[in-house]
């Protein structure tokens, strides 16, 4: 059951519907807005990375969030979103894992991302999460699917929008309390097809390799080095092998 009135309010074009959402959200705007938009001029993925997809391919949209989090857990929220995409696959017929921190994989290809601004507000701090979903096409060559080539068939990205919505309205609720928050934690680490494999970290300038076997109270990746444990706060993981069945 959603337990959130989400507030959509949709555009054809925008430059990137995180940085309108920020905006929107310094001025004071109230949770549960979420932008939605049909083609992103400047869009953005995860360190600098850009997100490009055709007008009407791609379920495009931002969601403002204000849980009552500390900011070194405001990560779960970006979590909630992923979950959520994921179990709105599920619902469309699509089983998808996900892989640290938020990208959501069928048979380890690409088909969502989620990109996260922090926010100062004026009444109390936010996160604005954006989402970006491919569902009838995706970029050539960059190890991506979508959900028409997975299913032969899709909703169109307003449909699978509510379903993500109405899948996030629950999770949302777990973000306040102590024991949601451990709810959502044990639906993360079951999701995360990154526990158990050996990893490749990029951290600015650093290259290292581990084994990722847990995340930490904030949500950040837990990996056994030669070196002793390594805690991954924000960073490029890859997949190197699979350890563990």
């Amino acid at each position: 059951m959603n337990e959130y009135t989400w507030r959509v309010e949709r555009v054809e074009e925008v430059d990137s519907t995180n940085t309108a959402l920020v905006a929107r959200a310094r001025e004071g705007e109230a949770e549960g807005l979420v932008l939605r938009a049909d083609h992103q001029s400047g869009g953005r993925g995860r360190l600098g990375r850009s997100w490009e997809a055709s007008p009407g391919s791609a379920l495009l949209c931002s969601i403002l969030l204000q849980p009552h989090l500390e900011a070194e857990r405001l990560q779960w929220a970006v979590v909630a979103v992923a979950l959520s995409t994921r179990a709105a696959l599920a619902r469309v017929g699509v089983s998808s894992d996900l892989k640290w921190p938020n990208d959501v994989l069928v048979d380890s290809r690409k088909v969502a991302g989620v990109l996260a601004e922090y926010v100062s507000a004026p009444s109390e701090s936010a996160i604005v999460v954006g989402l970006g979903v491919n569902v009838t096409e995706h970029p050539p060559g960059v190890g991506a699917t979508d959900i028409a080539r997975v299913r032969g068939e899709a909703p169109t990205p307003d449909d699978f929008l509510d379903v993500v919505l109405d899948e996030l309205g629950p999770r949302r609720g777990l973000l306040d309390t102590p024991r949601g928050l451990t709810q959502l934690a044990e639906e993360y680490r079951e999701a995360l097809v990154t526990l158990g494999q050996r990893v490749r970290v990029h951290e600015r300038s650093r290259e290292w390799e581990g084994l990722a076997y847990d995340v930490d109270g904030a949500g950040h990746l837990l990996v056994h080095t030669d070196h002793g444990e390594r805690r991954v706060v924000a960073g490029d993981v890859v997949h190197v092998r699979a350890v563990i069945s």
